[in-house]
Formats: C-alpha cells, structure tokens, sequence
C-alpha cells in the first residue's frame, strides 16, 4: 500500500459521511480476534462517533478470544467513544443444535458453522436496533467478490462495507500503519466457525496472496499457455470458489411478472 494514511483518512471520513446522511447514532462491529475486524472497528473509532465492538464467542479458540479482548482493550484505551459488549453466544448454540439434532441425528457440519455467523447477526442487528446503530462490515475485496467466503445473512449480512475495496495484504499494510496489536498481525486467518480450528487457508487449499494472484490473473486475463502450473491451479480454485459462491455476490433473483399479467 503506497498511501496508508490517505487510505486511512479516506475511509473514517467516508464512514462519517455515510453515518451523518443516514442519520444514524453510531456504530456496532463484531470482533473476532482477526485483523480484518480489528481494522474495521478502528476505522469506524477513528469517525469519533460511538462504537460498539460486541465479542460474541460461540465455543472459541482461547487464543481467539484472548486477541478479540486485547485489541477491545487497545481500542478502549485509544478511543474515547467506544464501548465494549461481552455477548457469548455458546448456550445459544448449543441448544439450537439441539433441536436441530432432534430432527437429524446427524447434521449437516458446514450449515451448522454457517448458523454460528448468522446467530452474531441477529445479536449484531439487536444492537444497532436498539440504539439505531449502523451495523459495519468486516469482509474484504477478496472474501466479498472474488472468492464468497462468507456467510450469507451472516457476516455478510450488513450495512456497510468499510474495507471490501481492501485485498487482503492490503489490509495487513493497513493496521501495521494503525498498529493493530501484534499477535493479531501474526494471526493465521480464520472465520472461527469450526471447532476445530481450521484457518482460511485450510478451507479454501490457498492462501490469500494466491487468491490475489489468481484475481489479477483473471483481471489481466492471461491466457493459459502464458500461466505456470501453479498459476493455472490457483485459478481454477479461485473461479471453483467463484461460480459455486457467485449466489452471495448477486443480487437476489426477483421474478419480474409480465405487465400483461397484471
């Protein structure tokens, strides 16, 4: 990134602007102990507007949640206007899957990660209904629209997008500059909806530098007799991701009815 403070700048002033047109009091934020929530929630501190960053653990990581705390205690110790909210969403869970369980011994894994990040939407949208609060998203350029890697009504369920423009290296640069704490710059990226622990790059077979490769790739539209094998790989899992999450990334499909009809 070649101007990290105009960057920086751009984006509170742009969040500003957006909440003082809305006519909105302020900000809610998820915080996950990763470095693009941690970028997000400061920018949106950096407005002076109120902000609530709500930690919303569902069977975490201890070292997930230790981040998540320090960087909401770096926040607080940096911003006079924001207000941390401790909001475990375990029992939640666990009894919804419960139920879940009572209809299919066997559950479908990946639908019950999905429902962990659509559970801190609901709470997300509590907050900002409560106090009529923006809900501000995390996601960046490669999650958002290249790859979908998201959850639909779940951390994709927002009302404004901060960093979406960012590629994810990007967004590193970005918090060196805003001196985001360290142990969340040396983090391995996770969406933290496995209890397992499986990082991004488990899950998608590539890390995202790749992932950027391969966009650029596509952008440039180099033709395969111009790509190496590793080149021609990481595209075809980027355009696999792709195709399979473009749902995410379009519109929702509306039936337009024949004026004849009507």
């Amino acid at each position: 990134m070649k101007f990290p403070e105009k960057v920086k700048n751009h984006i509170s002033t742009w969040l500003k602007n957006y909440i003082i047109n809305s006519k909105q009091n302020g900000f809610v934020i998820g915080v996950s102990g990763g470095v693009d929530s941690a970028v997000a929630s400061t920018l949106c501190a950096l407005t002076e507007y109120p902000v609530y960053v709500v930690e919303m653990p569902i069977h975490q990581d201890k070292s997930q949640v230790s981040r998540s705390r320090n960087h909401i205690e770096w926040l607080i110790s940096n911003f006079k206007n924001v207000k941390p909210i401790y909001f475990p969403l375990t029992k939640t869970f666990d009894s919804f899957k419960n139920e879940i369980e009572k209809i299919n011994n066997k559950p479908d894994l990946l639908s019950l990660a999905n429902s962990r990040a659509r559970l801190r939407m609901t709470a997300l949208y509590y907050f900002a209904g409560s106090c009529k609060f923006l809900v501000a998203g995390t996601g960046n350029k490669i999650e958002d629209f290249g790859v979908g890697f998201y959850t639909k009504y779940g951390d994709g369920g927002v009302d404004i997008s901060p960093i979406a423009d960012l590629l994810k290296s990007e967004i590193f640069s970005l918090a060196s500059h805003l001196n985001i704490i360290q142990s969340i710059l040396d983090a391995k990226p996770t969406d933290g909806l496995w209890d397992d622990g499986r990082t991004d790059e488990d899950q998608m077979g590539s890390s995202y530098d790749e992932l950027e490769e391969a966009m650029e790739l596509i952008e440039r539209k180099i033709s395969d007799s111009d790509l190496t094998k590793k080149q021609f790989r990481l595209r075809k899992i980027y355009q696999g991701f792709n195709f399979k999450n473009k749902h995410k990334m379009l519109a929702i499909p509306l039936c337009e009815i024949p004026k004849k009809y009507l």
